[in-house]
């Protein structure tokens, strides 16, 4: 096509020559200026042809360096997708390899104490053999009949966690759950700690059965974590799990792996418990507070505690059963005061713990008219039957927990308060007794 265009081109040039030579010649120019208008036009027309060829060659060569320059990014770009693509490949190998790692960890962590309880057992039975000759048949059988049940139902998977909500006041949101471990036998009946406890307490077994159910906590609360962060669980822990030379270290390094429940996992244990610590649990109970997870104490029987020594400790909670709150209180000239704290005002109470960043939960609340009060003490928090009983994790249980009713608020979310510290239902009683 191009060598037609230039031929045709070179025609067009000669003609244009021809005419202005045969016009010259004709207007008595003569043949020699014929000859030189023939050959002058013939040089400048080529001319003019080269510059417009040299141009069109620049713009052909300018959308080929173009093109090159446009598949020269997309290459890049291609290979910028792929070194991404490797990038996430050898992420996602890390991780399962990580997995692989903590989960063989877990395993080895679990055979460890099903064993370390079978040592246990075989040493406190032996002992009790020595020492009552006529007793050991029955507690032999009892003894191994519970390390049968407490080995099969791990292996089977038999350990449940029941949750039961706590609620912000006065909306009765679900905030938290308390969590609770069961185990069940092979015929799935649920064994109540009282049931194995029985067994367990004679032959030592207690702190090996409280840390496999700690451990399995932590295994369940982290599968539920997975499905909705936002939720808060309060796990016991026992003191005997915090000094525990063999145990306690191979459980924080599980917990330093798995840092992201320190917002959702909240490690609970007694008044009496938490007062009775040596330097051995509090320095256990700093490790964890170190990676960033909290504590709760329940069973309070003295209301005189020392709050320094909590806020010290990471004690962010204070669970308090609602008739020994109730019953704490006494009517006076000046109003409602604490027995505990008779130069306190009952409604200050509250605030006085938050001064130290701890919140009162009202536990064990049964009744309407306990929440009225509890309304009136400005309690941020209630827990008991009134707003759910403990309930297994079931995938139903999982299916209200995402309802609209149930949704859970964020952990790090204190409720909304209420102006003057009393809640709707408090304003309301009193309204209706003036009335």
């Amino acid at each position: 096509m191009r060598q037609f265009t230039s031929v045709a081109l070179s025609a067009t040039y000669l003609c244009l020559a021809l005419i202005v030579a045969l016009l010259l010649w004709r207007n008595g120019g003569g043949w020699a200026a014929g000859v030189a208008a023939l050959v002058g036009g013939l040089g400048l027309c080529f001319a003019v042809h080269g510059l417009i060829g040299q141009s069109l060659k620049l713009r052909a060569l300018r959308k080929e360096l173009d093109a090159v320059r446009e598949a020269q990014r997309v290459m890049l770009s291609q290979m910028e997708q792929v070194d991404a693509r490797m990038t996430e490949v050898a992420a996602a190998v890390s991780d399962d390899a990580g997995r692989s790692e903590a989960l063989e960890g877990e395993v080895h962590m679990l055979e460890d104490l099903v064993q370390r309880m079978g040592q246990r057992l075989e040493e406190r039975v032996s002992t009790g053999a020595r020492q009552a000759p006529h007793e050991p048949t029955l507690r032999r059988h009892q003894s191994a009949a519970l390390l049968d049940t407490v080995r099969e139902a791990l292996a089977e998977n038999r350990v449940d966690l029941y949750l039961q909500p706590v609620v912000g006041l006065p909306q009765r949101r679900t905030v938290f759950y308390e969590s609770y471990s069961r185990l069940r036998d092979a015929t799935g009946r649920v064994m109540m700690p009282a049931e194995y406890l029985a067994v367990a307490e004679p032959e030592g077994l207690v702190t090996s059965i409280d840390n496999l159910l700690l451990f399995r906590c932590v295994q369940i609360v982290r599968r539920l974590a997975k499905q909705d962060r936002k939720v808060g669980i309060f796990c016991n822990i026992s003191i005997a799990s915090l000094a525990d030379e063999s145990f306690f270290p191979q459980f924080l390094d599980l917990l330093a792996a798995n840092r992201d429940l320190s917002g959702a996992l909240i490690f609970e244990l007694g008044q009496a418990a938490f007062d009775a610590r040596g330097s051995v649990e509090a320095r256990n109970m700093g490790k964890l507070a170190d990676l960033g997870f909290r504590f709760s104490l329940d069973k309070v029987t003295d209301l005189d505690i020392d709050f320094q020594d909590l806020a010290r400790s990471d004690v962010k909670f204070l669970k308090i059963a609602a008739p020994f709150l109730l019953d704490e209180l006494v009517e006076t000239d000046e109003g409602l005061i604490l027995r505990s704290l008779p130069d306190l005002a009952a409604q200050d109470f509250a605030s006085l713990t938050r001064r130290y960043g701890v919140e009162i939960v009202a536990e064990k609340v049964e009744s309407e008219r306990q929440i009225v009060d509890i309304l009136e003490l400005d309690i941020a928090y209630g827990q008991g039957h009134l707003f759910g009983e403990p309930r297994a994790i079931r995938d139903a249980v999982l299916a209200e927990a995402d309802a609209p009713a149930a949704e859970p608020a964020r952990y790090d979310e204190p409720p909304p308060r209420t102006r003057g510290g009393v809640g709707v239902l408090a304003r309301r009683h009193v309204a209706a007794t003036r009335i």
